[in-house]
């Protein structure tokens, strides 16, 4: 940056007519046109004379201050989503750790865990206190690495979608757009979550078998081969792609309504605390309505990774079909409507600290060009 001539500021290295400016707001250069105004040597005065020289100024663009913001749509922006959600699921699913090993318990043992509240007892019992975070590590690694697929990979399936509808289209059906982003996201986010999720519920409903991830996953192994760590994918995929498309869909038109019908000040105008209370209100509700759609498949997946060689049609025929839609349900839907509400809660907070928009009710800007 060049200084003034005021005597009392230091004297830049470099003249001030070397730079172009920098302010955006003027298109203007710096060209000399007083002479006598600069500290430059009467050979450069001659030089500078010099009518082609005047006409084709030497001019050096001057540095440009970076704003900080991440551009919409960008890799960076991509890159904060994935972290954003890495946080938000891996976060979520570790703290509710204790409500998820009493449900996969009454999932697979009914009889003698009855209810969420001898659940716990149960467990206090047999286990202590230390019982109720067993498989918490698998827990996290998995579900981290399947929130970084589901949401960096939704938000650009839902804009590689959107582009290709067009912007009629788009506007159109946008909630199909919201179905199909989140069901192409989470089909690789499952990818990444099966195996820890096969880990996980071994190491919680068969005590003894493991202490954790670090001894779990290569027994694991022994007894059923690699491929065993996928034998749960298509009922995980049964159980989180209805889930995903039901909770994205959902929340972003729920979202939609609450800023149409219920807050009276456009989106834009809220406050940054008024936009993730509705982002963590708006992600509640999607929650119960995921548990309800996902909780059959749900559990399918704890009923297959707990017995070795079990098939659906065992879980169908000891199970029943009503026993598959209800087992468990009441704590589930507690559980994942706090989860996906806090999940929203957390994504649209890290998106607000690094400078992007919440998710939801209102379009995001088109990327610059």
């Amino acid at each position: 940056m060049a200084y003034t001539n005021n005597s009392t500021y230091r004297t830049s290295l470099i003249p001030n007519f070397l730079y172009t400016a920098s302010s955006s707001s003027s298109s203007s250069s710096y060209v000399v046109n007083d002479l006598e105004n600069t500290s430059i040597s009467t050979n450069s005065n001659a030089l500078l004379s010099q009518p082609s020289i005047i006409k084709k100024p030497f001019l050096v663009p001057a540095p440009k201050e970076s704003s900080g913001k991440i551009e919409m749509f960008s890799p960076a922006y991509y890159a904060a989503c994935t972290f954003g959600g890495v946080m938000s699921c891996g976060l979520t699913h570790m703290a509710v750790t204790p409500l998820d090993l009493v449900k996969c318990n009454m999932q697979i043992d009914p009889t003698k865990y009855k209810s969420i509240s001898s659940g716990f007892g149960v467990l206090l019992k047999e286990q202590g206190v230390k019982g109720f975070f067993r498989g918490w590590v698998p827990t996290l690694l998995g579900y981290s690495a399947q929130g970084a697929c589901k949401y960096g990979f939704y938000e650009y399936f839902k804009k590689y979608y959107t582009d290709l509808a067009g912007p009629e289209n788009a506007a159109k059906y946008k909630t199909l757009i919201f179905l199909a982003g989140s069901a192409s996201a989470e089909v690789i986010a499952d990818v990444a979550l099966c195996p820890f999720e096969a880990v996980k519920v071994r190491v919680q409903t068969q005590p003894g078998f493991a202490r954790g991830l670090s001894d779990g996953f290569p027994k694991f192994v022994r007894a059923e081969g690699a491929t065993g760590l996928y034998k749960g994918l298509v009922p995980l995929w049964g159980r989180q792609i209805p889930y995903t498309m039901m909770k994205f869909a959902s929340f972003e038109t729920i979202v939609e309504q609450i800023y149409k019908n219920v807050i009276p000040t456009p989106k834009n105008q809220c406050s940054k605390s008024t936009q993730l209370g509705v982002s963590f209100a708006g992600g509640y509700l999607a929650g119960i309505l995921c548990a309800i759609v996902s909780h059959p498949a749900d559990n399918l997946v704890s009923f297959l990774n707990n017995a070795k060689g079990a098939t659906v049609g065992d879980a169908v025929n000891k199970l029943g079909v009503m026993g598959l839609c209800t087992r468990g349900l009441p704590i589930r839907i507690v559980m994942i409507g706090t989860l996906t509400g806090a999940q929203w809660g957390i994504y649209d907070s890290f998106k607000v600290f690094v400078g992007l928009p919440t998710t939801g009710g209102a379009a995001a800007p088109a990327p610059a060009k």
